[in-house]
């Protein structure tokens, strides 16, 4: 068993085992055992009731966070001529057609979100085994296949993500940054939260929402008490 750095000692002095947390107290709780020198993500893990592997209890969806994520969001557009002009207004980092496409055939994916257009998912879907690993495949459901492409530029730009189930049931996302002050985390997390909740396959039995744990990058993980957010 590997040796905990006093770091992670400190860390773990600090979570009372077997405690569930309010969101409040996890949000500050996550800014005071963080001790890494740069400004680390604060993540949220939320394990579901449902059966991921029926296409009828599939969890997916996109929600704008309140206070943004913190992070620097670069965003490809892949539309027509007549669009490059609004997309650049909105603050695409990349503007382009046939050359993005050939250069991602190339191998370049050096971006964190593609927003195209109906009319050239044609040229696109030719992408898929490179954009599809890598979460970069443009999805009309997640609002980046759209005719507003100024609209969807700008609200990926401050803050909106989409978030998928996993084949475990868990559903990860990352909901802000630790410099955040804790009500930016909370405000965060329960517009998260709230979105996840409003999803609820009506198919789904059971418990719903059956475990949320809030950490940063480098942190251990904080149990949130679901019925402390009535979720």
């Amino acid at each position: 068993m590997a040796k905990l750095t006093k770091n992670q000692k400190f860390a773990l002095e600090k979570i009372e085992k077997g405690k569930l947390y309010t969101l409040s107290e996890a949000a500050a709780l996550v800014k005071d055992i963080t001790t890494s020198k740069f400004d680390a993500s604060v993540d949220i893990d939320v394990r579901l009731g449902i059966d991921p592997r029926k296409s009828n209890q599939m969890v997916r969806g996109v929600v704008s966070l309140p206070h943004g994520t913190g992070k620097t969001v670069r965003v490809l557009a892949l539309v027509t001529p007549d669009k490059e002009a609004e997309a650049k207004e909105a603050g695409a980092d990349f503007i382009g057609l046939d050359e993005y496409v050939d250069k991602i055939k190339s191998g370049w994916t050096d971006v964190d979100v593609i927003i195209t257009m109906p009319s050239v998912m044609g040229k696109i879907g030719q992408l898929g085994r490179i954009l599809g690993p890598r979460g970069l495949m443009p999805n009309p459901k997640s609002g980046t296949v759209t005719m507003e492409i100024g609209k969807a530029v700008s609200e990926v730009k401050q803050g909106k993500i989409d978030f998928k189930v996993d084949k475990t049931g868990i559903i990860h996302a990352s909901i802000g940054k630790v410099s955040f002050e804790p009500h930016k985390i909370v405000d965060n997390a329960k517009e998260f939260l709230f979105t996840i909740n409003k999803l609820k396959p009506s198919s789904a039995k059971g418990t719903y929402v059956k475990s949320i744990f809030l950490s940063s990058t480098m942190s251990a993980g904080i149990k949130v008490d679901p019925k402390s957010l009535d979720v």
